[in-house]
């Protein structure tokens, strides 16, 4: 609960997280993290960043070629935390009202009622978003910043937390749609999985083709939660307590200058990509145990934070420049201290 002043009935500043607190969020991601590794193997940074985006209240965007293990990544997610989760397969024909729900009227009441969609869940997987048209990709842009949905003039809560991790494929062109802005904006990362290693590939191959105890189940199934979507939601508020310093807040604003006015990019960062890249510091923080930002911290988390919001000069593209080697640069020539 909020807690207000006793004269003035306003709300009072957030007491900083502590060190207690801070522990109970490493330990947290920890024991997730552990039991989604043991699906999704050999990608250790890949869940321990996906699980940071979670902790940041943001959403996730996975863009990879098929079949390195997006949907297990999500689905051993959700199974971990023992929240509940919904996936929709994007698809051309896909219409807003299949993602946010439907008002629909019934014979015997006289009145119209509202079927919720499928985006009213915990963990959500847009799987291949960008196959569905701009317009139905759109009806998510109100639930991921605002965590509501709007039909019919009425406005409707989602589940806490809400956690949306979409999935898309970079190589197959065809009978796609690129997203647009302001969607790709409301991701707070951008990551590849990329191949597994040899030996997880090879217990992946035997698996699959049964030569393993167990293999006719999902390797999901013998996941456990270790924890409840209560916790979960408690340690994103929490969160949002670290402790960051005006020099920490004042270095990230001019990082965002120096891509503004980087010479190889059309498009810099916004300012909310300068907050989801503090909010994502703040969680790399908790997650380490500490209950204060350090500029390693923005340091450590921007190219996935920053990475898909840059937009290369075509100039810069036809030199072969790289977003990764623009932040690189970018980091290299912008001081921590003013």
């Amino acid at each position: 609960m909020t807690e207000t002043t006793a004269d003035t009935g306003a709300a009072a500043e957030p007491r900083p997280l502590d060190d207690a607190g801070a522990e109970r969020i490493a330990r947290l991601a920890q024991s997730v993290g552990e039991q989604v590794a043991t699906v999704v193997e050999g990608k250790r940074e890949v869940v321990d960043r996906t699980l940071l985006v979670l902790l940041s209240g943001g959403h996730l965007l996975i863009e990879d070629i098929p079949g390195v293990g997006k949907t297990v990544l999500a689905t051993s997610l959700a199974a971990a935390l023992g929240a509940e989760r919904h996936r929709i397969q994007f698809t051309p024909d896909l219409l807003p009202g299949d993602i946010t729900g439907v008002s629909i009227f019934d014979q015997a009441s006289r009145a119209f009622e509202f079927r919720p969609g499928a985006v009213f869940t915990q963990v959500l997987l847009a799987d291949e978003i960008n196959r569905a048209s701009p317009k139905t990709q759109s009806a998510l842009l109100e639930a991921m910043e605002e965590h509501q949905v709007s039909v019919d003039g009425t406005t409707y809560a989602l589940p806490d937390p809400f956690f949306v991790i979409a999935t898309s494929n970079p190589v197959e062109m065809e009978g796609t749609y690129r997203l647009p802005e302001a969607q790709r904006d409301r991701f707070t990362a951008r990551i590849s999985i990329g191949y597994p290693v040899a030996e997880a590939e090879s217990r992946m191959l035997l698996h699959q083709t049964g030569a393993l105890p167990g293999a006719d189940r999902s390797p999901v199934d013998a996941i456990r939660a270790v924890t409840e979507p209560s916790a979960v939601a408690a340690a994103i508020r929490d969160v949002r307590r670290v402790h960051v310093d005006p020099q920490v807040a004042s270095y990230v604003v001019r990082l965002a200058e120096a891509t503004r006015s980087h010479p190889q990019l059309a498009l810099g960062a916004s300012p909310r990509a300068g907050v989801h890249l503090l909010r994502a510091a703040k969680a790399h923080a908790a997650v380490a145990g500490c209950p204060w930002t350090e500029p390693e911290d923005v340091r450590a988390v921007i190219e996935p934070v920053w990475g898909h919001r840059l937009h290369l000069a075509p100039r810069a593209l036809s030199q072969g420049a790289t977003g990764a080697g623009v932040l690189a640069e970018v980091l290299e020539r912008t001081p921590v201290r003013a």
